[in-house]
């Protein structure tokens, strides 16, 4: 009898596949329509469209409900917007949809990006972290103070990391020493955060502008690049801190999921006991995840003030960014990469909230609230369907 060894095929990963490419052509379906392309006839995103319809509808009926109709809206959604799109005037569409759109998009984005992997090893360690916006703010004004008195972006970025570190340091020893409610401890550590700044900018500053000439954290610029066609605007001049929260994302997928300390911190997240069992300790790697968490919201906030804020503070400056943080994490199933695009499309939904007005200046106020309305709508739709480690949120106690 002949034996034929063939490729085992994984129908659970086709299926994800297919619908990846689904969400991808629902995204071409509107992206054919807008610049740089030059099409003006609605028959390409028409055809991307269908075409990420019919995914969705294959890997809906393969079981994989969730991305299929997430492929099949997306289709739908870049059939209309390319329709739209295609009966816009070229100069409105220009005038939103320029290359620099892109590096808006980083620019917002980045500061949700630090928050949302923080808060990543906080919960995957087992500790809600709220506080991340507390924690950012701190970052935002010790970040511009530390520039200020010792005339150096790094010592003023450290001095931001200590003080959301400290912060985060607190949190942790209610949460896991004293085993308090963490969403409290969480919301006390933004009414603190906000307390601490709003005196000490009172105090040093006497509530007005940060004065001018502050140390700030320089832009990248790639000369290779710079000069290119659409790129060049898009990527080739970005503050450092973007490049550094892109490459804090691959960082934080192989240290969380390729190394023996990130085994240990998703151990005391989903079975605390069992991994007090084999000898992990369950406290300090708890500890170690919500401080480090702290200090990586506190560099987002670091660079709305002395990076994307060219060395300024303005009371609450963070404007909920640290709650976004978080939406963003549960977008992205507490994983690094899709707290990374869930991250990218609030920074996109910003940006072009601020340049939607060129086609309606009355309701600018309005587009305002896009990015707003994005998260309560991922929250929303996906907070029952997300799954969080399995003892986030439980105080831990050794016998």
């Amino acid at each position: 009898m002949t034996t034929y060894v063939g490729t085992v095929r994984d129908p659970a990963k086709q299926a994800k596949w297919v619908g990846i490419t689904g969400i991808v052509l629902g995204v071409a379906a509107f992206w054919s329509a807008i610049p740089p392309f030059t099409s003006r006839t609605p028959v390409l995103p028409a055809v991307f469209g269908i075409l990420a319809i019919f995914c969705g509808i294959a890997v809906v009926t393969r079981g994989e409900r969730k991305l299929g109709w997430g492929a099949i809206a997306t289709g739908l959604l870049g059939i209309g917007l390319g329709y739209l799109a295609t009966r816009s005037s070229t100069g409105n569409l220009e005038t939103v949809f320029r290359a620099d759109l892109i590096a808006s998009m980083l620019v917002f984005a980045t500061p949700l990006t630090f928050g949302a992997l923080g808060g990543m090893f906080s919960e995957r360690s087992g500790v809600v972290n709220v506080g991340l916006e507390g924690m950012m703010l701190m970052g935002a004004f010790f970040g511009v103070y530390g520039a200020g008195k010792t005339g150096s972006w790094v010592l003023g970025l450290g001095i931001a990391m200590l003080a959301g570190g400290l912060m985060a340091a607190v949190h942790a020893f209610f949460s896991i020493h004293l085993r308090a409610d963490q969403i409290v401890s969480g919301m006390a550590m933004n009414f603190l955060a906000l307390g601490i700044t709003g005196y000490f900018f009172t105090q040093l500053y006497h509530g007005k502008d940060v004065p001018t000439g502050i140390s700030t954290i320089p832009n990248v610029s790639i000369p290779a690049v710079k000069n290119w066609a659409y790129i060049g605007p898009a990527i080739g001049d970005l503050n450092l801190l973007i490049w550094v929260a892109i490459v804090l994302v691959p960082i934080s997928s192989i240290v969380l999921f390729r190394t023996p300390i990130g085994l240990r911190i998703r151990a005391c997240g989903e079975h605390p006991r069992a991994a007090d069992t084999v000898g992990i300790n369950v406290y300090a790697v708890r500890y170690g995840a919500v401080i480090l968490s702290g200090v990586l919201a506190a560099m987002g906030g670091a660079y709305l003030s002395i990076g994307f804020g060219g060395g300024s503070f303005t009371d609450n400056m963070t404007a909920g960014r640290g709650f976004i943080a978080l939406a963003a994490m549960i977008f992205g199933n507490w994983r690094p990469f899709g707290a990374w695009g869930a991250a990218l499309l609030f920074g996109f939904s910003t940006a072009l909230a601020f340049r939607l007005p060129a086609y309606s200046g009355s309701a600018a106020t309005l587009f305002q609230a896009l990015p707003y309305v994005l998260t309560l709508i991922a929250v929303a739709g996906l907070i029952g369907r997300s799954i969080p480690p399995a003892a986030v949120g439980r105080p831990y106690r050794k016998q």
